[in-house]
């Protein structure tokens, strides 16, 4: 298929992963809104939180993925976290290759701040290429001296794209979806004439101090399982608060099938308390101040 018909495919294989498609969380209401020329879509559960704000990064190999591949999955986090959440369209490889990506993350993350949201009521959440992508925003706002938000959530974050972590190969065999060789194809896209070394693209030899809190939420059996391990053990090294979830039997981004799997729910509702607890611990914080 032409890369325009595996977009539309990852959109229906997403939304019809049962007989028909999926309904979101009852009481959610979907806004479509301009980011400074994103397409993007405020994605509100019933009795939302109207500060805080979960801005989300969807994965797909940085080449797949949209509004619509991704409401499901972030409709159920807001619902979860009680908070309101932004999804937002960044430009995709081939046609666009680093930093296009990171650019667009940034451009999300200073309207929020340009449009009233205090940092310390933004959490990052991303998935797979996603959660990549926003341990490269991190990075990025650390280096400018910005405001960094109150906490990141990571599933099954797609860290190393040059490919060395022992899982690619000891997980290969029990991963229903990835193998190393299909990881390695998708690596080719995204990072252009980049060295895939740089941490902006492969956040595994990332520099991770001063980052906020991290929750990082990986299937056991996926061959991404590394690229959450090492991250975590890196941000503890530097004295990062992480907690990491490592789910027995399951697959990357397992959270996406919420509606029909028990797991993907229950890591859902622990990462919605883990953004309760720290957008009202910064808020604490910053009012001791």
């Amino acid at each position: 298929m032409s890369l325009a018909e595996q977009r539309v495919d990852y959109e229906l294989l997403i939304e019809n992963y049962v007989e028909h498609p999926v309904p979101l969380p009852e009481g959610t209401r979907v806004e479509a809104v301009d980011v400074d020329g994103l397409s993007a879509e405020w994605i509100h559960p019933s009795d939302a939180d109207a500060e805080r704000v979960v801005l989300f990064l969807h994965g797909g190999g940085y080449i797949l993925g949209s509004l619509k591949s991704h409401r499901d999955l972030v409709a159920r986090l807001a619902n979860a976290s009680g908070i309101r959440s932004l999804l937002f369209e960044y430009r995709l490889a081939p046609e666009h290759v680093f930093p296009a990506a990171l650019d667009d993350a940034l451009t999300a993350y200073h309207w929020l701040l340009a449009n009233g949201t205090k940092p310390e009521h933004i959490v990052l959440a991303g998935d797979s290429a996603g959660g990549g992508l926003l341990l490269a925003l991190l990075q990025t706002l650390r280096e400018k001296k910005r405001a960094m938000p109150a906490a990141a959530v990571l599933l099954s974050p797609w860290t190393d794209l040059v490919g060395t972590v022992e899982s690619r190969g000891t997980r290969e065999a029990a991963d229903p979806i990835f193998s190393a060789q299909t990881m390695h194809f998708l690596a080719s896209f995204y990072p252009g004439p980049e060295d895939t070394h740089n941490p902006l693209i492969s956040p595994i030899y990332a520099d991770l101090h001063n980052f906020p809190p991290l929750r990082i939420d990986v299937g056991h059996d996926e061959v991404l399982l590394d690229d959450s391990l090492k991250i975590a053990e890196h941000a503890r090294a530097v004295h990062v608060p992480v907690e990491l979830a490592v789910w027995d039997d399951m697959w990357h981004v397992f959270q996406q099938y919420a509606s029909v799997l028990p797991e993907g729910q229950q890591s859902l509702e622990q990462i919605g308390r883990f953004i309760r607890r720290h957008t009202q611990l910064s808020e604490r914080l910053t009012q001791d101040k």
